[in-house]
């Protein structure tokens, strides 16, 4: 393992992200909820239907079993066999991190091989999978409790931050991409507008108005519990706008983020309240043995969690979970703004006079009013509609097309048709609860899955 001598090799790490255009990938996340068909309720890890043999039964497929001491925690497959990791949440979400692709259309062909393989197994198990931001009508109590050891530090430490990091931890679930960038100059303008249009995002992909049985008040109340889960890691980093943005300013941030752990021979060894500056100058008694490794802190930038975060690559964070539609037209949603330099640049332009303070202020008004958020003369409505256009142009002049002759532009229809009833998946979900469901939480396990 790399030691780490001086902070030059942090930068290093993160500028080794870097990709000629021509290679720009697409990574896809997306969590789900496994439950049992008969209860509607969650699953626990061991049992003849748990969590574990769930994980065997991919096994089939080509997976291959990752294990933490004997419990298997993780799945991954090879290349050829199409790539990508399947690992597991807090209380037992499966999330599965795809393969770095080429196009939307093989993010497409991931999505439904995956659901294939999830249906198969969990018609033999009895079980399915919820595809929505927020456990509806599951308990904190009632959630399972996955054998890992990180997850036990952070959930002694996450109610000494806020009142939702647990919540967040069992009982949130989310869809993600993964973006390239070509130099420390693009990487700023991505993530600025990231970060720029991830209230948008989060507007469009709204999937959690449901907790404790009943409507929350929200449309992602996902994104509300982020509000209060650690602010040391969470929420808008108001700093990347400023003219000094650099990956030596990420990485000064990083560094005093207060740590979680670090992993010795499989052991997590708690250091929370420390920072990783603490941890390569040597400050903290309990490691002093221990030399700071380039994997450490590959593993300390997995643990900040802002509403967009770069490591090697951007993530955008700001979108509930949801169904196969939905997790496509996310990823055609940021490729389109990403990777075709005149969407890029016609974004930026559009969103250059939201300042960060007004940025802010939406991120915390679009959880309850989603795409009904306004801001002074900033209508959330008006510039989702923009944007999406931008984007569709952006996926036509890529002109990748798949068998039928389609481009990637095809996937927005989702939020196409978002756009043209003005309602998001939430707000769609809460008028069937009280126009069609007679208000019986029950149905969202019918009309949810993944």
């Amino acid at each position: 393992m790399e030691r780490i001598e001086s902070k030059d090799q942090l930068i290093s790490y993160i500028a080794g992200g870097e990709k000629d255009p021509s290679d720009f990938k697409i990574g896809t996340e997306h969590e789900k909820f496994p439950f049992n068909i008969n209860k509607n309720k969650p699953i626990s890890y061991d049992g003849k239907n748990g969590i574990r043999s769930l994980l065997e039964s991919f096994e089939e497929y080509g997976w291959k079993p990752v294990y933490e001491n004997e419990n298997v925690i993780a799945l991954t497959r090879d290349n050829k066999l199409g790539g990508g990791s399947i690992t597991l949440e807090p209380a037992g979400q499966f999330e599965l991190s795809g393969a770095m692709l080429d196009t939307v259309h093989e993010t497409f062909f991931e999505l439904v091989e995956h659901k294939k393989q999830l249906s198969n197994i969990g018609e033999k198990m009895g079980l399915d999978f919820l595809a929505i931001g927020f456990t509806p009508d599951w308990s904190r109590d009632e959630m399972p409790i996955m054998p890992k050891k990180r997850y036990d530090i952070m959930r002694s430490y996450m109610p000494t931050k806020g009142n939702h990091g647990l919540d967040m931890m069992l009982r949130s679930c989310t869809s993600q991409v993964n973006l390239d960038y070509s130099s420390e100059m693009d990487m700023v303008k991505k993530l600025r507008l990231s970060f720029l249009l991830q209230p948008v995002a989060t507007a469009l992909f709204s999937n959690s108005p449901f907790s404790e049985n009943s409507l929350n008040g929200f449309r992602s109340y996902r994104s509300e519990v982020w509000r209060d889960t650690d602010p040391d890691r969470t929420g808008i980093l108001t700093f990347i706008f400023d003219d000094d943005m650099s990956y030596e300013r990420y990485v000064n941030y990083a560094m005093e983020v207060p740590m979680y752990f670090i992993n010795r021979n499989g052991e997590y060894i708690n250091l929370t309240g420390y920072t990783f500056d603490d941890f390569i100058n040597r400050r903290i008694e309990v490691v002093k043995d221990f030399y700071p490794t380039i994997d450490d802190w590959e593993l300390h930038l997995t643990t900040i969690f802002p509403e967009a975060r770069l490591k090697k690559f951007i993530e955008m964070r700001g979108a509930d979970a949801g169904n196969i539609n939905h997790v496509c037209a996310l990823s055609a949603f940021w490729v389109g703004l990403m990777y075709d330099d005149n969407s890029l640049d016609a974004a930026i332009e559009l969103t250059k006079n939201i300042s960060p303070q007004e940025l802010v202020e939406l991120r915390n008004i679009v959880p309850s009013k989603g795409l009904n958020s306004k801001l002074d003369k900033l209508d959330l409505y008006q510039l989702a509609s923009e944007v999406i256009s931008i984007s569709k142009d952006g996926l036509k002049r890529r002109n990748n097309l798949d068998k039928n002759n389609l481009d990637e532009s095809h996937y927005l229809k989702y939020l196409e048709d978002i756009v043209i009833a003005k309602e998001n998946p939430a707000d769609s979900l809460m008028k069937k609860f009280k126009n069609n469901w007679n208000e019986d939480i029950s149905k969202i396990y019918e009309n949810c899955r993944f």
